[in-house]
């Protein structure tokens, strides 16, 4: 394992960079922007646990998510990109993607679930739907994020070592060690025909988990015209006397077990 960057600072300016996030979020509802970003890279390169820092203190009704599983029956019939677009933020809304429509110029050419024809009509459609919707207006952020092969290797044996990590690792996963190489020549293809103008791939090198959070949100805030915006204090009232109200007995309602206070007595006792 490589350097690290230390625990302190990394908190210290993920802390800042989340309020900013806030900032920014309030300035989409405000000014009705609409933005979609996208979380895609190799297998265990950090994208979910980057969208959770950056989605942890923002309004999910503001702020989705959006992970869609393997395309139904009727889906595979319907024009490809068809299921992606009822995702799509309206205005004063942020969509985070957890890998998006590139599956079709990854993980579905390199294992075979798409066609050839398939593949290279992504290839071309791409780049024009994601130009109208910018000419729409919609702000769209790529991101792809890069692990080492002697990393991702390492992170793929400590999920299958934890229980609570373990559902982390599909099939699917496992076999990207075993086509690695393939991988890169899909990702390079995927660059060569969908790194436009309008809509930029950016890579985000995350052998150090740490740094790369703090570095993809801080270009994330860059690319994003946010300001400030005046947020009207909230005023908690003062509480009203009592207007003579009962609560019903305890024995009449169903409370869950204290085991709080049962594992605190047992630790003083210990």
């Amino acid at each position: 394992m490589g350097k690290r960057m230390k625990k302190a600072l990394y908190e210290q300016e993920l802390k800042e960079l989340q309020a900013k996030l806030v900032d920014m979020q309030a300035w989409v509802q405000a000014s009705g922007a609409r933005i979609v970003v996208i979380f895609e890279g190799r297998d265990a390169a950090g994208k979910g646990s980057t969208i959770k820092r950056v989605s942890e203190y923002l309004n999910p009704r503001v702020t989705r998510i959006a992970a869609l599983p393997a395309p139904t029956e009727r889906e595979r019939t319907q024009w490809y990109f068809q299921r992606y677009i009822s995702h799509l933020p309206a205005a004063g809304e942020i969509l985070l993607m957890d890998r998006s429509w590139y599956n079709r110029a990854g993980v579905e050419h390199v294992m075979g679930y798409c066609t050839n024809v398939e593949y290279h009509r992504f290839l071309h459609q791409a780049p024009i739907f994601e130009r109208m919707l910018v000419e729409d207006g919609v702000i769209l952020l790529k991101y792809w994020f890069s692990v080492s092969d002697i990393e991702q290797e390492r992170r793929f044996r400590s999920r299958a070592e934890d229980p609570m990590r373990r559902w982390k690792l599909s099939p699917n996963d496992v076999k990207s060690i075993t086509k690695w190489e393939d991988y890169s020549r899909a990702k390079d293809t995927m660059f060569v025909h969908t790194d436009i103008p309008e809509a930029p791939w950016f890579e985000v090198r995350s052998d150090d988990k740490r740094a790369s959070r703090i570095n993809m949100i801080a270009h994330l805030l860059s690319r994003v015209p946010y300001r400030m915006v005046e947020r009207e204090e909230v005023a908690i009232p003062p509480r009203p006397q009592p207007g003579g109200y009962e609560r019903p007995p305890r024995n009449v309602e169903n409370y869950i077990p204290d085991v709080a206070s049962d594992l605190e007595r047992r630790a003083a006792e210990a």
